[in-house]
């Protein structure tokens, strides 16, 4: 199979020549289902392809195209996946565990938002277990590995959908995000990924913590990809007509380095060249100082939450999500919600003088696949953690941030350069993120995996 120029379109290009009749759904559905047979033998980016059932989908899709463009929905007849920490309506969920297996007779609130957003959806995409490493590498199928270095991650836990993405297996995909889970892997392999602010996206299991870490989000090729899909998740129209408009001239905080983890020099220096751009585009930078705070205050948060994942048979997971669950058994509800707000409280008052702030998506390499293997629980841990510690403030406050492609370290691993807004403001870090997308451009530079098949 060789390439074809749609692979080179927008999502909302393909759904705009669905609409035109200029190309049909299930011409497209075949050519991913295609991709994803070929790819993902190497890849193991998805865990579950629904190949009868897309199929089918596409068919009535482009029946419906037939009848008429008028009210078909944004995305109609466009494949994309589910995160496999997400219910699809006649699929098993295992999220990632030889300890879940969860037949599921409806669609999650993000599965069914995805659906009337006009989805042709192909399957589920590979997360690590119960969502808990910024690596996939669970026990129920080989690693996720990244499209740019087989030898090397594709993050976590959203690591199936970025590296479906970044393969050409589809043209977006859907993540959640708990402490970085799309942002980690759109930096790790050259994607926009966007967390919203908290409560701005419905909680997928219609939960109402007022404090909750995890809200599902975007990994894409282009700044409006991204947006239109908030919207859809969202159920608004606000994101993509927000990118109509220009940004005022906003004063940004800048911090290349963080006492929580080392950065790489190529990562701090691209940090740099991204704020130059900003510079050049009119907004006043300024330095920003990394609140005080360690991994070690912020974890009996995240065990806390390990412990609400579901686990059937929790003597089946592997040692990372098995620690995380057994230690969140002594965090209560009140002592979790007290220490998340006091951090929260420190990070926020860090940046109030700012309307954005810029750092390092992941400070460091681009993880081996395999790094953390054998090494004891609060070990591997601490170790991942690395990778998260400039994405995690942005879920411990509640603010949006992005993740955007800013060059390869040594020509060949990719960073992320992280935007971050103030609660609320979703709509101006997209504004900010498409004028640096006007200026770096990135959506056609392909990883070497994604012209192979």
């Amino acid at each position: 199979m060789g390439w074809s120029p749609l692979l080179e379109q927008s999502a909302l290009e393909l759904a705009a020549q669905i609409r035109a009749r200029a190309i049909s759904s299930l011409e497209l559905t075949r050519l991913y289902l295609e991709r994803i047979e070929t790819l993902n033998p190497r890849l193991h980016a998805f865990v579950r392809v629904h190949r009868r059932r897309a199929l089918a989908q596409a068919r009535r899709k482009d029946a419906e195209a037939a009848r008429g463009a008028g009210t078909l929905p944004p995305f109609h007849g466009v494949p994309t996946a589910i995160k496999d920490l997400n219910f699809v309506r006649g699929s098993v969920s295992r999220f990632g565990s030889r300890g879940v297996w969860i037949p599921a007779p409806f669609d999650c609130h993000s599965t069914a938002s995805i659906r009337a957003g006009g989805f042709v959806i192909l399957g589920k995409t590979a997360t690590s277990e119960l969502g808990a490493m910024p690596v996939t590498e669970p026990d129920i199928h080989p690693p996720t590995r990244n499209p740019w270095d087989l030898t090397r991650s594709s993050g976590g836990s959203s690591g199936g959908a970025g590296a479906a993405v970044a393969a050409a297996m589809l043209p977006i995909a859907h993540g959640s995000d708990g402490a970085g889970s799309v942002r980690i892997p759109a930096s790790l392999c050259q994607l926009y990924g966007f967390k919203a602010s908290r409560g701005r996206v419905a909680n997928a299991y219609g939960l109402k913590d007022p404090d909750i870490l995890y809200s599902c989000g975007p990994l894409a090729r282009s700044v409006e990809d991204a947006a239109a899909m908030l919207d859809v998740l969202a159920r608004t129209d606000e994101f993509r007509r927000a990118l109509r408009e220009s940004p005022r001239r906003l004063r940004i905080g800048v911090l290349t380095h963080s006492h929580l983890a080392p950065t790489h020099p190529e990562i701090a220096e691209g940090v740099r060249r991204i704020a130059k751009q900003l510079e050049s585009l009119g907004h006043a930078l300024d330095e920003l100082r990394a609140p005080e705070g360690t991994v070690d205050e912020f974890l009996p948060v995240y065990q806390r939450q390990l412990r609400l994942a579901p686990a059937m048979l929790p003597w089946r997971l592997q040692s990372v999500p098995r620690w995380l669950r057994e230690a969140g058994k002594q965090v209560s509800a009140e002592s979790a919600r007290s220490i998340q707000r006091g951090l929260a409280k420190r990070v926020l008052d860090s940046t109030a003088q700012f309307d954005l702030c810029l750092t390092p998506t992941v400070p460091i390499e681009t993880p081996q696949v395999g790094a953390y293997d054998g090494l004891p629980a609060p070990e591997a841990f601490a170790r991942a953690a690395l990778l998260g510690v400039y994405t995690a403030t942005s879920n411990i406050s509640g603010a949006p941030s992005a993740s955007l492609p800013m060059g390869r370290m040594a020509g060949r691993w990719p960073m992320g350069a992280h935007l971050i807004g103030r609660p609320g403001e979703d709509a101006l870090v997209l504004q900010v993120s498409r004028q640096l997308e006007e200026v770096l451009p990135w959506r056609h530079d392909w990883a070497p995996e994604a012209l192979r098949a």
